[in-house]
Order: structure tokens, then sequence, then C-alpha cells
């Protein structure tokens, strides 16, 4: 099967783009004709307890969660079908909401519930730090009003689309890791979007076999410095890579570069076979 069957698909990325982004039109909405910057602050802020928009993340965050799960579902069959193994796969997904991928899906669900909750705070803290700037050069409170209500829909797309960008791809990665160790599939394959927008520590890990108990630090293996730390693919901030769970090893083209121990080496099947 190829590769890029594993890929979460770009269309569920732009419709929680579209999501979010009809919270920042209600939220501009509520700021029109506020002349006073601090006024307009604490209204973006009264979002945080606004029930309505907490029930709006909520059911925003299920369907996000329940159409990742519903849509990666058709690849993990595809791929029982490629599988000696494939009977203990379809098995696995017809009961795996009462095990540990529910488990997974309940806890995704709330996760991502509380960054879209999250929205307003971060964006009240963008907005109090650009008056505190515009107050410093002297600018009268009117004129800085007027700024916040034009620069907001940009800012409210730019976060839509930061949080669509990451939350895709982590919800995606988890619920594959879910799988994958729920029927003893303890490894992926790291893979790219392939195109010029991947990271360098990125393109260095694309095509390597990862164990899911053991997550490498890309940056680290490559000699750039950095906070982010050990992940696995699709876990960074901003990042479009996907594991691909090493399903059928007659599928790979030995020997394959795979990550153990804080290093990449070079493997054949066999010796691949001794630490699987």
């Amino acid at each position: 099967m190829d590769n890029n069957q594993w890929e979460p698909k770009r269309r569920i990325e732009h419709q929680l783009q579209r999501s979010l982004s009809k919270v920042g039109e209600s939220m501009l909405e509520s700021i029109e004709g506020l002349t006073d910057p601090f006024e307009i602050t604490t209204v973006i802020r009264s979002w945080l307890k606004n029930m309505v928009f907490h029930h709006y993340a909520e059911k925003t965050a299920e369907s996000l969660v329940t159409t990742l799960l519903k849509t990666s579902a058709t690849t993990w069959r595809m791929a029982a079908r490629e599988n000696s193994n494939g009977r203990v796969i379809y098995d696995a997904l017809r009961k795996e909401l009462q095990g540990p991928v529910g488990s997974s899906v309940a806890f995704q669900i709330n996760r991502n519930a509380e960054i879209i909750k999250s929205m307003p705070l971060d964006i009240a803290r963008q907005v109090t730090n650009y008056i505190s700037d515009e107050a410093i050069n002297g600018r009268r409170s009117e004129d800085i009003a007027d700024d916040i209500r034009a620069k907001f829909p940009s800012i409210t797309r730019n976060k839509a689309a930061l949080i669509a960008r990451s939350e895709v791809s982590k919800t995606s990665t988890a619920l594959t890791r879910s799988r994958s160790e729920s029927i003893n599939i303890p490894a992926y394959t790291w893979r790219t979007s392939e195109d010029g927008r991947v990271r360098k520590s990125h393109r260095h890990m694309d095509g390597v076999i990862v164990f899911w108990s053991d997550p490498p630090a890309p940056e680290a293996l490559i000699s750039v410095k950095s906070t982010l730390g050990k992940y696995h693919a699709g876990e960074a901030p901003n990042c479009r890579c996907y594991p691909e769970p090493v399903v059928n090893l007659d599928y790979i083209k030995w020997p394959v570069k795979v990550y153990r121990g804080g290093s990449i080496t070079m493997m054949t099947r066999i010796q691949f076979e001794r630490i699987a």
C-alpha cells in the first residue's frame, strides 16, 4: 500500500481551521464599537467563561478526533488485507473503543477541547502586549483600539491555522500509536510530507524505523540546538510528518535505517527481528 495512505488528510486540518476561524469571527463581533483597548481585552478574556463557546470547543474537538479515527480505520483495514495477521487487526478495530484506544480517544478529545478553549487567553495576551508596546509610543487609546479591530481577523486566523496544523498531526500520531500498541506493532517508519517546507532534522528522519518505546530527538541527531527534546513523527509544533506503522516486514526494502538508543544504524531484516 502507498506510504501516504497513513498521512492525515489535509481536508481534516482545513475543516478544523474553518471551525476555529468562526470563533475568531464571533470574538470580533463582540468587540465591535469598543474604543477602550483594555475593555477589548476584558471582553476577549470573558470568552474563557462563555459556556456556549465551551460547548462549541468540546463538539469541535470530538468531531476532529472521531473523524481522524474513522478515516484512519480505512487505512488500517487496507493494511490488514495485506498482512498475515490481518484478522488480529480486524478484531482490534471492531473492539478498539472498549480498550486502550477508547481511552486514548477520550483523552485526545479532552486535550483538544482544552487547547481550543485556551484561544481567548492566548489572543488576549497577544493583544495586551500590543497595547503595552503602542502605549509606550504615546499613541491614543482610540487609535490602538482601531488597530486591534483591524488586526484581529489576521490574529485569529493565524491562531486557528497553528492549532489546526499542530493538533491534527499530534492527534493522528496519538491514535496511530494507540492502535499499534494495542495489536503489538512496536515500530513505525517516519515519513515526511516530502516538500520544501520539511525541516532539516525531519528530512534526516525520513524513512527511518522508530520504536514507539524509544522516541528520537531529531535535532540532536544532526547537532542542532533545540528545546523540543524527544518526540515522535507529527508531535512537534507545525510538524506535518506522520508515522507509518510497520505492519508487514515483507513490504520493507531491507536493509533499512533504524533509530535505536540515540543513534541511527542500517539494519538487515534479521538484525531488526532480533530487537523487535
